[in-house]
């Protein structure tokens, strides 16, 4: 296994306007799923070979979060967004790329640049592959869900040892009326209680960025307190259940 570190300059936030950030990476050639779920336990995100963690001065707004889906309960509304997807077909399988994959990828962005200001960028086929797709090894999965045989919501996820990593989701905005996005979410809670997998790492929850505070909203969820080094032997996650609602103040 090869691996090599390095970290950027500070830069401008992308989820705090007011804040600068400086990002920490780890470039691992031919993972493991131990060293994967060693790294998502300590706070890192993959994305292709690429792990990483933000490393920013003075800041700790950025938390991991996961959701202990052993034992999630499903809410009326949710079994709704269940009920209403039920001719939404799902597929599990490695992760894909194609004409459609890119048009769709595409699609959200433009949307997501309208509706929410995100700065866009246009990926091609080989920039796709290098973040989606490269380094998934025998842990990277896509939940490709259809309707009608037409693609609309592709959700990246890793399988790790104690878990599901989400890694990214999108979807055609205009099946928006399906809540592609919540259920793609729903279903990996789904998959790991299946396969008997205790949480999913939902990523990065910022409190006052909108795009990320809704994670708080699916309970019970547990914060990482601080991001660790993979050689610390004590991980401390806290058991959160904070109800977004009741502390979001959104910017973003």
């Amino acid at each position: 296994m090869l691996e090599i570190g390095f970290c950027t300059l500070e830069d401008q936030c992308p989820y705090l306007e007011a804040k600068r950030s400086r990002i920490e990476y780890k470039y691992i050639q031919n993972c493991s799923k131990k060293v994967n779920t060693k790294l998502i336990q300590c706070g890192w995100r993959r994305f292709g070979r690429y792990f990483s963690r933000p490393i920013c001065k003075d800041c700790q707004e950025c938390l991991s979060l996961r959701i202990l889906a052993d034992e999630y309960k499903f809410s009326r509304s949710e079994r709704r967004v269940f009920k209403k997807n039920i001719n939404t077909k799902m597929i599990l399988r490695r992760p894909a790329l194609s004409n459609e994959h890119l048009f769709l990828y595409d699609k959200y962005h433009r949307f997501m640049e309208e509706k929410k200001n995100w700065k866009r960028y246009d990926l091609n086929f080989r920039q796709y592959y290098n973040l989606y797709i490269d380094g998934f090894m025998d842990f990277g999965y896509e939940l490709a869900f259809y309707v009608e045989d037409k693609l609309v919501c592709v959700d990246l996820i890793d399988e790790v040892e104690d878990g599901i990593s989400s890694i990214y989701c999108f979807y055609d905005p205009d099946f928006s009326h399906l809540s592609l996005g919540k259920f793609s979410l729903l279903n990996e809670i789904k998959l790991a209680k299946i396969k008997k997998l205790k949480y999913i790492y939902l990523g990065y929850f910022v409190k006052k960025c909108q795009s990320l505070s809704y994670k708080a909203d699916y309970t019970p969820n547990e914060i990482l307190k601080g991001t660790s080094d993979l050689l610390e032997n004590e991980i401390l996650w806290e058991r959160e259940d904070a109800n977004c609602a009741d502390f979001r103040d959104d910017q973003c």
